[in-house]
């Protein structure tokens, strides 16, 4: 390999053909590695006064990587978490050139050597039950946008998906009819199938009446100009409920809620309804019931009944019969016995 070009041949050959063929990253994650590297590159043109072209791997040392992460936290106000998964994008970056060009061993394992710093931590912030019912009957239905709102809003909490999750639904996804259900792709293109309450459904049921041509492929959520919602679309939605809503009783809501609190707040919920940590582990797509902990240790009461209590008292009420009940019970000790994941086919 040329030495001149062997950064970014190896760069190239990362993202162009390792990243899509060798590895089930979600595009989430792909574009926080790239722009790790483009970060590292204003770092070299600010600090060498050098074009980013001209770096080659010899200079990517474990000493310039820690300098890099110092320069993110003094010069660009970094965390230690964010910091953290800057290190993590070129630990990736790494262990692939390891793997691929043995010739590098050294120079990688020295790099692979620098270590995450231990981050403080932080409560888990969270909204109750009476903060989450409040917010719910902040949109007004009786316009589109609103139904939409409200769709959002309560699929976001009841479903407690990750917010590009949210984003990336199409309407096939949402099983309307008995169990309900919504198909999620998490991290790693990984799928589950989440219970969804029936007073969610009937909200999204209403949400969808407003359109006349559904199609399976579609995306659940869009904007008035007809483009799927972003992710900074869905914060700026939740955002204008909950400044709403903070207005009528400000102390049920956090300083800073984003779309992650409502699915902190289904975690919550669950470990308070009596869910085994493993059930809210595959609920939510942790791929680690070490992730799932952080619910336990915020809240160690365990106070509530059952997980349909919970979700039952927030959303509107509605009358259903023994045999619909009795079914969705059924449902439920079904899924739990299957992780809460799709069938292989």
């Amino acid at each position: 390999m040329d030495k001149y070009n062997d950064f970014s041949s190896l760069l190239s050959s990362y993202f162009l053909k390792h990243l899509p063929s060798h590895t089930g990253y979600s595009r989430n994650t792909v574009s926080s590695y790239r722009d790790t590297f483009v970060l590292l590159f204003r770092y070299h043109e600010q600090v060498y006064g050098k074009k980013a072209s001209t770096i080659q791997f010899s200079c990517i040392t474990k000493e310039y990587i820690e300098a890099f992460l110092v320069w993110l936290e003094t010069e660009r106000s970094y965390t230690v978490s964010s910091r953290n998964q800057r290190l993590a994008a070129i630990h990736a970056f790494f262990r692939y050139v390891l793997m691929d060009n043995p010739a590098y061993m050294e120079q990688c394992r020295s790099v692979l050597g620098i270590r995450l710093k231990k981050a403080e931590k932080t409560p888990v912030d969270y909204i109750s039950i009476q903060g989450i019912r409040l917010l719910l009957e902040m949109p007004d239905c009786m316009g589109s946008a609103g139904r939409r709102d409200l769709a959002l809003l309560a699929l976001m909490y009841d479903s407690g998906a990750r917010v590009q999750e949210i984003a990336d639904l199409r309407t096939g996804d949402i099983q309307l009819q008995k169990p309900y259900t919504v198909k999620v792709t998490g991290k790693g293109n990984k799928t589950r199938i989440v219970p969804l309450m029936p007073q969610t459904a009937n909200i999204i049921k209403n949400y969808l009446s407003d359109t006349k041509q559904i199609s399976a492929e579609v995306p659940l959520f869009y904007s008035h100009s007809g483009k799927k919602l972003t992710r900074a679309g869905i914060a700026y939605i939740l955002k204008k409920y909950v400044q709403l809503a903070r207005e009528q009783n400000p102390v049920l809501y956090p300083d800073k809620v984003s779309p992650h609190t409502l699915r902190h707040s289904k975690g919550m919920h669950l470990l308070e309804g009596g869910v085994n940590l493993v059930y809210i582990r595959d609920f939510l797509g942790h791929s680690s019931i070490t992730t799932t902990e952080i619910y336990a240790r915020a809240n160690p009461e365990i106070k509530r009944k059952a997980i349909e209590e919970a979700s039952a008292s927030i959303l509107p009420k509605e009358k259903f019969d023994r045999q619909e009940k009795a079914d969705l019970i059924a449902w439920l000790k079904a899924v739990s016995y299957t992780h809460l994941t799709l069938p292989t086919t």
